[in-house]
């Protein structure tokens, strides 16, 4: 089982892991808001504006601080160097 680092020494198992995506959009917006409503919905943001949104096959939604591209990179194994908003103080 791989385990995937998503901030703040958070972790989320990559054999569940369906997909990440930006929160931007008006559905993964309405997909977050629903998820909150039904206590399915996991914030790893630590306070933090929320860049990436983790999309479980548990039907769990995980928020996370890092970007999408730091995720998917951590995913496959190419991580380059810690992210800034892990460094930033609350």
């Amino acid at each position: 089982m791989k385990l995937i680092n998503i901030g703040f020494g958070n972790m989320v198992s990559a054999g569940r892991l369906i997909a990440v995506v930006s929160p931007e959009s008006a559905p993964i917006k309405r997909m977050i808001q629903e998820a909150r409503d039904r206590g399915v919905l996991i914030d790893a943001t630590y306070g933090r504006r929320t860049r990436a949104v983790l999309i479980m096959d548990s039907d769990h939604i995980v928020l996370s601080a890092l970007q999408p591209e730091t995720v998917a990179g951590r995913l496959t194994g190419n991580e380059t160097e810690p992210a800034a908003e892990e460094s930033e103080e609350a």
